[in-house]
Parts: C-alpha cells; sequence; structure tokens
C-alpha cells in the first residue's frame, strides 16, 4: 500500500478550512520557514481511499474475536459515542468561564461518586491520559504523602514479578527503587518473600488483583496488612478490574490509591494510541495532595477547587473529558445490576473458554480463573517447534486477534487470554475448535504454522528488525 507522499501529484489540493474571518496575524520573521513545508498533494478523494484502505487493513472488535489478555477490548455501545458527541460536550473549551460549563462540571462530579462507589475510594481526579499516566500520578501522590509526613527514606515501591511492566517502569520514572517479589505456587504474592522485602524504607506496593495469571489472590487482605504495617501505602493497578467491577472494591481490600483505564473497563474503543484516561482515585488520606483544578460541588452550582497541598497539574486542564463521558454513559446504561454482571460474564467466559481447551493446551496455574487465562506452550514447542508466535499468527489467518504474547514474563512460551463479557457462547466455541485445529497442525504441519500468517494484507514481518531499525519518517526521493 502506497504513504500520501507517494500518491502525491502537482497541483492537487482540497480546502477543509472556512474563510478567515478574522484578522490575519502574521508570525515574526524569525519563526518564519526559508523553504515550503514538503506536504503531501492530494484531492479528497485521495484522501478518503487511502484511509478507507487503511481501516480495511486492520483488525477491530467489529471484525471479529479480540482476545488481548489484561486489555479488555470489548464491544462497546455506540450509545457511548453518541453521548460524547453531543454539542455541548464536544464543543466546549477548556477556557470557557466556569458558570457556562456547569453541565460538564456536575457530568465529572457524577463520573467521581459513582466511580468511586465502584472502587471503594473517597475521591478521584481525572487528570491522567491513560493507564501508566495514572501510575505516575499515583505514585507522586504516595510521594507526597510520604514526603509531607518527614519520610524521605521510603525509597522502595516493591512489584511482584508477575506485574505490568509499566508498574516497574513508573516507580522508576518518580525516583523510586523497584523491589521485585516472587509469585508462589498458586500464582498470588509470595508471602515471606513480601515480609522479607518490606522495611522503613518502603513506599509502597503495586498491585493488580486478579494479577495477570488471571488469579485473584486470596491472601490479598494480609498482603495489604504487611505493606501498611510497614509504614507504606498500597497502589492498586485498574488494568483488570473489568473482572471484579461492582462486586469487589479495591478501597475494601486495603488500597490507598487506584487508577482506571476508562477506555479498557467503562466503554471507550481503544487501541492504536488512544483515545484513553487513566483517573486515580485515592483515599482520605491521600486527598490533600490530589492534582489542582478538582471540580466540585457548591450550593449553587459547580466549580474547581485546588487540594491543600496539591501536587500541581499533570495534564493540561482537566483531562481527556470525551473519554469520561463514554464512561458516565456505560455506567448509567448498565446501572447498579449491570455493572456486576457484566464483570460476572467476564469470569464466566473466561473459565468457559479455558475449559475447552486445557486438555490439549496446558495452562500457568491450576484451578478457576478470573477474566483471562495464561497457556503455557513449551511443551508444545519442544514438541512440535511451534511457538506461541506461530499459533498466534495462525490465528490471523482464521480471523482471530491473538492474545498476548511471551506475558506474563514468569510463563515461558505464554499466551494470553481475556475474551471479556461481550462474547457470545458460540463465539468462543468456535475460537476453541481453531485453536485445537492449530494444535492438531502443530503436530501434523509444523512448518506451515512457521510460515503463517499466509492470507493476511502482509505475510509475516520481521518485528525484531522493525524495532531495532524501525523507519519513523518518509525518505524523500533525491532531486
Amino acid at each position: 500500500m502506497k504513504l500520501l507522499y507517494e500518491i502525491s501529484a502537482e497541483g492537487r489540493a482540497l480546502s477543509l478550512l472556512p474563510k478567515l474571518d478574522v484578522p490575519r496575524a502574521e508570525l515574526p520573521e524569525n519563526l518564519r520557514r526559508t523553504s515550503p513545508a514538503r506536504l503531501p498533494q492530494l484531492s479528497e478523494i485521495d484522501l478518503s481511499r487511502h484511509y478507507t484502505a487503511l481501516s480495511k487493513r486492520t483488525h477491530g472488535v467489529n471484525d471479529g474475536f479480540y482476545p488481548l489478555g489484561s486489555c479488555t477490548m470489548k464491544y462497546n455501545a455506540r450509545v457511548n459515542e453518541e453521548a460524547a458527541a453531543l454539542p455541548g460536550f464536544s464543543r466546549v473549551h477548556p477556557l470557557q468561564p466556569v458558570h457556562t460549563v456547569q453541565g460538564s462540571l456536575r457530568l465529572l462530579t457524577d463520573a467521581e461518586t459513582m466511580l468511586c462507589e465502584i472502587t471503594g475510594m473517597d475521591r478521584m481526579s481525572f487528570q491522567p491520559a491513560a493507564g501508566a499516566h495514572g501510575e505516575l500520578l499515583g505514585l507522586l501522590l504516595i510521594k507526597a504523602y510520604h514526603k509531607h509526613h518527614g519520610n524521605v527514606g521510603r525509597n522502595k515501591i516493591i512489584v511482584p514479578d508477575s506485574a505490568h511492566g509499566t508498574n516497574p517502569a513508573s516507580a522508576a520514572m518518580v525516583g523510586y527503587q523497584v523491589i521485585s517479589v516472587p509469585s508462589n505456587a498458586e500464582g498470588g504474592v509470595d508471602l515471606d518473600a513480601l515480609r522479607a522485602a518490606v522495611g522503613e524504607d518502603t513506599a509502597g506496593l503495586m498491585l493488580t488483583n486478579p494479577n495477570t495469571l488471571g488469579v485473584f489472590d486470596k491472601n490479598i487482605l494480609e498482603i495489604t496488612q504487611i505493606v501498611h504495617e510497614a509504614g507504606g501505602l498500597n497502589y492498586y493497578d485498574g488494568a483488570n478490574l473489568n473482572a471484579i467491577m461492582g462486586v469487589a472494591r479495591p478501597g475494601d481490600m486495603g488500597f490507598d490509591v487506584v487508577h482506571l483505564n476508562l477506555h479498557k473497563t467503562f466503554g471507550t474503543p481503544h487501541g492504536g494510541g488512544g483515545p484513553g484516561a487513566g483517573p486515580v482515585g485515592v483515599k482520605d488520606c491521600l486527598v490533600p495532595f490530589l492534582p489542582a483544578h478538582q471540580p466540585i460541588k457548591l450550593d449553587d452550582g459547580y466549580a474547581f477547587e485546588d487540594a491543600a497541598h496539591t501536587i500541581g497539574t499533570v495534564k493540561s486542564f482537566y483531562g481527556n473529558f470525551l473519554v469520561v463521558v463514554r464512561a458516565l454513559c456505560y455506567i448509567l446504561t448498565l446501572g447498579r445490576e449491570g455493572i456486576p454482571e457484566a464483570a460476572e460474564n467476564a469470569v464466566l467466559n473466561s473459565n468457559y473458554m479455558m475449559h475447552l481447551i486445557k486438555d490439549i493446551y496446558p495452562m500457568a496455574t491450576d484451578g478457576i480463573c478470573m477474566h483471562e487465562f495464561v497457556m503455557a506452550l513449551e511443551p508444545l514447542k519442544k514438541q512440535t517447534g511451534v511457538s506461541a508466535m506461530d499459533i498466534a499468527k495462525g490465528l490471523l489467518d482464521r480471523g482471530i486477534h491473538p492474545p498476548t504474547m511471551y506475558f506474563p514474563l514468569i510463563v515461558h512460551e505464554a499466551l494470553m487470554v481475556e475474551p471479556t463479557e461481550t462474547e457470545s457462547k458460540s463465539t468462543l466455541e468456535q475460537a476453541a475448535d481453531v485453536l485445537r485445529e492449530l494444535h492438531k497442525l502443530a503436530h501434523d504441519d509444523p512448518e506451515s504454522l512457521h510460515q503463517a500468517p499466509i492470507h493476511t494484507p502482509v505475510r509475516r514481518l520481521d518485528e525484531v528488525g522493525a524495532a531495532r531499525n524501525p523507519r519513523l519518517r518518509y525518505a524523500f526521493p533525491e532531486g
């Protein structure tokens, strides 16, 4: 497929901007270009066909099964999009006077109330742009808390070895030393290792429950108590909240701060870089440090306020507002009964699909899983030479997006599957049939899987080469 620069033709153009209706402002001479920008010259039909062709090469939830583990790629109802497109929301400007955006401020406070109820938190900031950004804010709040109380020697964050990779990365960005603790035989946190790791230098623990193995840690109350008794705070990574929303609350498990992925759990389609929102909820002990511009309800309307010891802002203005609109629409649509039902169906679907294939695909853990399960394909690779990557490529040929590959790192040849609650029983059965077919093919004709995918727009890519030697800019022909 050709790039826009490659279909560009001299003299082609289209008019997208209205006629200028304000005084023309000239840039200072020192800020002006000395040569014209090298932009493609295209007609409207060129652009339309280019992006339509691109859309046909992508695989989304609307195209087929998308069981990407820990990402909750659920089908999201279009009513959420319609709500976010309402002019009163989509055309609002962050610099408008507060009295002109009272509806938007009410929406933020209503969303805060409901998400705090779901998570067991006391207040929430919507500023973070995504999950990892929420992690960063949560850790900054923990750091501000310890500094305010004179505990500057608390410089270590404890992270389980099954954690999402963003956890240790976020902790390192805030200046913390990361201490990894191993998992036990059941896939949860090793309590003895945790007790040995905590101390006077412990700032906190980062944990998601259920974890990336799809295991709900039965020792969660003891885990958070160990950290609290050592003087640390507990941070909940909300990536897997879809498994427990409306059923169990992080705040009741002993967590002091939580980030949510509104673009995973609460109704905004995600992938390809956005849009996202990673609001952070906190217990009362962290409220004084929240980012500036917290929306609040007053007797005569709504306004913004700054926390007593605010850390400032972590994003321009008030966060990705339209993602919050979608989330509130999602919550109101499902209601108090529908939220836990969605979580329960996500767990049911995961266990059903796992049951259909566990006789031939070994699982990383025994017993009931939560919203996702992890297949351990190391025995298959030893027997046939077919890797987790080969199985994933084979799924592409059969119209199924691959699961998350090679994660968590503690499971060799891992495939992490999250069916989500929006898939039907028949879809799960069809996906299981495909996986069984690929398992047989791995024994009968392994070379065909080494060559997969065959029927996709492009064949198997050199992913190592793309990662190590990326081409990030167009090379114009010389002359």
